[in-house]
């Protein structure tokens, strides 16, 4: 009989796209295998159900984001840190789900999601064989079975207290869901980069940059701080608000801008480019799998541990949201790289040490093992 995956995660303008996407590669790769994927997701704006659906894989739909209210008896302590991105409670969105579960009857749940714990698992329990988790942030309890977290230094020992003594850990780079265009784009990435340059530079700050840190970037740039010869590639999403302003903002630099939005070719993009302005989270595997060095942009408190793990092993250097207001910290790192190239080259070693691109296969053979 077919093995059956389904999979609670969701994308909006306040959660981004990460999660979906991190989700929907290994939906494909699952797919490749004979599985049956399906996709239960929350109408939020900014949401990518259409997406998914034009990857072949199901999608059952939630209502729209409501007017998010903690249940009684709940408490800012025992509820997630980002219980509002749910736009429902616990509860509720349990309650949802069941249906859909229960007719279904998967052999694995998935689930990657800030707003959801225990609480919401417990529920759904008896409507799956396996429970799989998802996470990053290590600050709730959790009822499953295999527990994924592919940050870079993550240990076991993170998350020992919050589940069951019986759930079996993938923690670490080495598990990270890239597709497999990374991988395949890793030989020719690296080897361009046996001589440092900066003659094309990407700026991709996820695909919603709710906070317009592209903008604050680009502000920066008319500095004059690239080489004259230097081109530009700013990567956006089709939901992203600030689209327009961005456009704008590009024509006016001195140096060739394009603006490209919904790319499907990242791999190649990021292989082709010579530096990097980027956000934290899980496109800082992809980078890491293809030696790009890299200013990280921390945008999210969460997003901080990691990006200074990758710091101190000298895979990037880091800044925050706050300091983007300071354009001469973006321009004084562009123009130190300019003038050593051996730092660059040092970022590219780091970097690609840290991730191989070879984690979908290193999580399918662990998951299908313990089916």
């Amino acid at each position: 009989m077919k093995l059956k995956v389904i999979f609670r995660t969701d994308a909006s303008l306040n959660i981004g796209t990460g999660h979906v996407m991190r989700c929907l590669t290994l939906a494909d790769a699952l797919r490749n295998q004979g599985v049956e994927c399906h996709f239960i997701c929350r109408e939020h704006p900014g949401h990518l159900m259409n997406q998914i659906r034009v990857a072949g894989h199901e999608v059952h739909s939630l209502p729209p984001h409501q007017r998010w209210q903690p249940v009684v008896g709940e408490s800012d302590v025992t509820m997630p840190a980002h219980a509002e991105w749910l736009g429902a409670s616990q509860e509720q969105d349990a309650m949802a789900c069941a249906p859909i579960l229960r007719a279904l009857h998967p052999d694995w749940l998935v689930v990657d999601h800030y707003a959801l714990d225990i609480r919401w698992e417990t529920v759904q329990r008896p409507y799956c064989r396996k429970l799989v988790i998802i996470d990053d942030l290590a600050d709730r309890r959790h009822d499953c079975d295999f527990l994924l977290d592919q940050t870079f230094g993550r240990r076991e020992e993170d998350y020992r207290h919050l589940v069951p003594q019986k759930c079996m850990f993938l923690c670490g780079s080495r598990y990270a869901l890239l597709r497999p265009e990374f991988a395949q784009w890793r030989p020719y990435s690296l080897a361009r980069r046996k001589l440092p340059q900066l003659e094309h530079l990407l700026i991709a700050l996820g695909g919603v940059d709710r906070i317009n840190a592209t903008g604050l970037i680009l502000d920066a740039l008319i500095e004059g701080c690239l080489p004259d010869k230097c081109r530009i590639s700013v990567v956006m999403g089709e939901t992203a608000p600030w689209l327009s302003q961005i456009q704008h903002k590009a024509a006016q630099l001195s140096w060739s801008t394009s603006v490209l939005i919904g790319v499907t070719d990242m791999a190649r993009l990021m292989a082709d480019s010579d530096f990097a302005i980027g956000a934290g989270g899980a496109t800082s595997w992809e980078r890491c799998c293809l030696g790009l060095p890299t200013l990280l942009v921390v945008v999210a408190d969460n997003q901080l541990a990691v990006a200074r793990n990758l710091e101190q092993f000298g895979a990037a250097r880091i800044m925050s949201y706050g300091a983007l207001d300071d354009g001469n910290f973006v321009t004084q790192h562009l123009r130190d790289l300019q003038g050593n190239p051996q730092a660059m080259a040092s970022m590219t070693h780091a970097a690609a040490s840290a991730v191989d691109g070879k984690g979908v296969e290193r999580v399918m053979h662990v998951l299908c093992q313990g089916q």
